[in-house]
């Protein structure tokens, strides 16, 4: 096997002065993703609707004293194109997203419009942008035709979806492909891969409806939580396991690898998928107060067992997690905790990096 984690991941010559263009950026995942990446000397572009939150990572880390950001919406052509052309991305990470199961239900066209249409105005505006070496478009764990099964799913497993969030995405890897067939990876085009990450957690997330924000809200209301489905099944991990993998696959991509231009997926060990009742519990053993109590309410349809096979980037490219489940929710609740001492929300996120980059280098080693 390669090495446990690509070294030149964590070093700032792959992204010192590298032109990067974020859709998203100002959600919780594109702000943790920006942030890295300013602190490794990339040059940031940022797309994206307003922060949906208040408070916000976006806000609260000032990111956008980090990044040229621009504010705008995927489902609007013209205005990721401009985007596109003025910024001139050597790399483009495609995050941008209605990412939420239930919301999806409220709002299913709107859910299409941006998950399916947006990620084709992405990559129609990267293909006629020659500055653009390597796109990666980021899906999520729901893209698989979820058949409720106990084994994980492959990268070449059916994609499909029960609700209008999952198929989205399911549809949105299918424009992809369609686009890496027809325009990319030929003649000097773009590479282009899709990655697929499981339950992201980690310090700064205020989404609504997802259950750790939940629990961090609850918490500072002196409130129980009310949980949907506690014996449901995900793949829980640290938001920079995640970030890790995109950033792996981008590195290759730049350097003209075409075997990876392809399909990923990137979530915990199979010992850590674990139970929402199990999360919820371990939340309120670290917080040291507050519980939990199962809501009996008629509940719209979400997965009950999800899991990712990662054996193809571990035997590919070398990548496992680093930090396993219990560890990232201890990071979670010290990022809360340390903001409501009134810590500094850049300063609280670049320490964790820095921590699980110096992990990454001190073990990488061990594999070489």
């Amino acid at each position: 096997m390669g090495r446990w984690r690509p070294v030149e991941v964590m070093v700032r010559p792959v992204w010192d002065g590298r032109r990067v263009l974020i859709t998203g950026d100002t959600g919780f995942k594109g702000s943790w993703l920006s942030l890295w990446l300013a602190d490794l000397g990339a040059l940031v572009a940022g797309f994206a609707l307003p922060a949906a939150t208040d408070p916000s990572l976006f806000e609260s880390a000032r990111i956008g004293d980090l990044v040229e950001h621009t504010d705008g919406d995927i489902r609007d052509l013209d205005a990721v194109e401009r985007v596109v052309q003025q910024t001139a991305p050597e790399v483009v990470f495609h995050l941008a997203a209605q990412p939420l199961v239930r919301y999806s239900y409220q709002a299913p066209i709107e859910t299409y419009a941006t998950n399916v249409m947006g990620t084709a105005h992405v990559l129609d505006a990267c293909r006629r942008q020659s500055s653009v070496k390597a796109i990666i478009v980021v899906t999520t764990d729901k893209c698989y035709e979820n058949r409720e099964w106990v084994w994980p799913y492959r990268e070449s497993d059916p994609l499909g979806g029960h609700d209008p969030y999952s198929s989205s995405k399911g549809a949105a890897e299918l424009v992809a492909s369609a686009y890496r067939r027809s325009y990319f990876g030929v003649d000097g085009a773009p590479l282009l891969a899709t990655v697929r990450a499981g339950n992201v957690i980690g310090g700064g997330d205020w989404s609504t409806d997802r259950l750790i924000p939940d629990f961090v809200r609850a918490f500072e209301r002196g409130e129980r939580v009310r949980i949907r489905s506690p014996r449901a099944v995900r793949p829980w991990q640290h938001v920079l396991e995640a970030l890790d993998g995109y950033l792996t696959i981008a590195a290759r991509l730049l350097k003209g690898d075409r075997a990876v231009a392809t399909a990923w997926n990137f979530g915990p060990d199979q010992e850590d998928a674990r139970s929402v009742s199990w999360i919820a519990t371990r939340m309120v053993e670290l917080f040291g107060a507050g519980g939990w109590d199962q809501d009996e309410a008629p509940q719209a349809h979400e997965a009950t067992m999800l899991m990712l096979d990662c054996s193809k980037a571990r035997q590919e490219l070398g990548w496992r997690p680093a930090w396993p489940v219990a560890k990232a929710l201890e990071r979670v609740v010290a990022w809360h905790r340390g903001a409501a001492d009134g810590g500094d929300a850049r300063a609280l996120t670049l320490n964790q990096i820095k921590e699980y980059q110096a992990l990454g280098r001190a073990l990488a080693g061990e594999y070489l």
